[in-house]
């Protein structure tokens, strides 16, 4: 199953987030690295390679609840807690702490 999301940081489309066959994929897009924007982390230099993980990237891994916030999150939106990618489409898509924000993408 195939899961994308936009990325975006203040109101700036950086790129595309993907999960695909249990593995995480991020790329920016060519229009944010043409600009003078900075990266949305250390851990996720600029670059125009996809950046590929077994693991949700920890700067976006770090954008989601913990304890008791998680719990209920899961609970209300009836997702599984180990399933973060969906909790972070969900959660982080406005009024997240920071310029940063992930929104689901159905294309």
């Amino acid at each position: 199953m195939k899961q994308r999301a936009k990325v975006f940081y203040n109101e700036n489309c950086v790129g595309i987030l993907l999960k695909e066959n249990g593995k995480y994929f991020f790329q920016y897009n060519d229009q944010y690295l043409q600009r003078d924007f900075p990266p949305i982390s250390l851990s996720l230099p600029k670059q125009k390679e996809v950046f590929v993980s077994d693991f949700l990237f920890p700067f976006f891994f770090g954008l989601l609840s913990e304890g008791e916030n998680k719990e209920l999150q899961c609970r209300r939106l009836k997702i599984d807690e180990n399933d973060f990618f969906s909790l972070l489409i969900k959660t982080a898509s406005e009024d997240t702490i920071g310029g940063v924000r992930v929104v689901e993408n159905e294309n």
